[in-house]
């Protein structure tokens, strides 16, 4: 095949990929916005090489002109959650869009790979616009917690290096080391609750301080300059208490402040 046939068709997915980087981002941006404990902490993609492509179809003997079909993860994106349970959320999410078809789905929580591996696959139908119209592919979706995707990376750079045939002694600390991350992600289930609330005060902090800022910002166009800094150094008094019952009290009163010099304002012009 060309090289150029090749560019053509991986361009597609290069497209998908990054349209599902973008949709799954927002989704953090709007439960961050919203104030609200997003399940998903960072996603990333890939688009498979060419080199990868061809060893895979030789492995699995497809044929050039049924790659597209057999191949499923030419595509891939990977959704990284901090706790075990945001992983049925993030499915449940994925499951309920209408841009993103669901074909198949593999649960290697529940059914552990025997080198250890853990991971929920989906393999989804999206469709892209292109120059030449729509085009529907498939992409394979992996969801893991942060801990299962350290495991996962050293794992695939051992396979890589041992080319399947991994020595026994070395797959046996993998296997070890597979049991200490299930620890740690059971022991980290078990204060999710206190690390969420403490994650969601922390957001909410931030997006009343920046809503505090750019009130702040607007006033300078409509108070004199004392009373601008009188509120400031209130700001930076309340802010300093790390109380945030105080500062969502303060940002209510600026509120009124704001609306009071509003009103003003819209006298004067009348």
């Amino acid at each position: 095949m060309e090289i150029q046939l090749w560019r053509s068709i991986l361009c597609p997915y290069e497209l998908a990929v990054r349209e599902l980087v973008v949709k799954f981002n927002h989704i953090i941006d709007e439960c961050r916005d919203n104030d609200i404990y997003s399940p998903i902490e960072q996603v990333e993609g890939r688009v498979k090489s060419v080199s990868s492509i061809l060893e895979k179809m030789q492995r699995k003997h497809i044929p050039m002109e049924q790659m597209e079909e057999e191949i499923e993860d030419i595509a891939g994106v990977r959704i990284i959650c901090q706790f075990e349970e945001d992983i049925d959320t993030v499915v449940s999410l994925i499951q309920k869009r209408t841009d993103m078809v669901v074909k198949s789905e593999k649960n290697y929580l529940k059914h552990i790979k025997q080198s250890g591996y853990r991971s929920y696959h989906l393999i989804i139908y999206y469709t892209v616009d292109t120059m030449q119209g729509p085009k529907k592919l498939q992409a394979e979706i992996q969801i893991r917690t942060m801990a299962m995707n350290f495991w996962a990376t050293i794992e695939h750079s051992l396979q890589y290096k041992y080319k399947g045939d991994m020595p026994e002694h070395v797959a046996e600390r993998l296997s070890k080391a597979a049991d200490a991350i299930n620890a740690l992600d059971r022991e980290m289930s078990s204060v999710r609750n206190e690390i969420m609330d403490a994650q969601n005060s922390s957001q909410m902090q931030s997006n009343l301080v920046k809503d505090i800022l750019l009130n702040i910002e607007n006033l300078y166009k409509l108070a004199n300059k004392r009373e601008i800094l009188k509120i400031q150094d209130e700001f930076l008094r309340v802010f300093y208490t790390k109380d945030l019952k105080q500062l969502e009290r303060f940002h209510r009163q600026l509120d009124i402040i704001s609306e009071g010099y509003r009103a003003q304002a819209v006298t004067h012009q009348i």
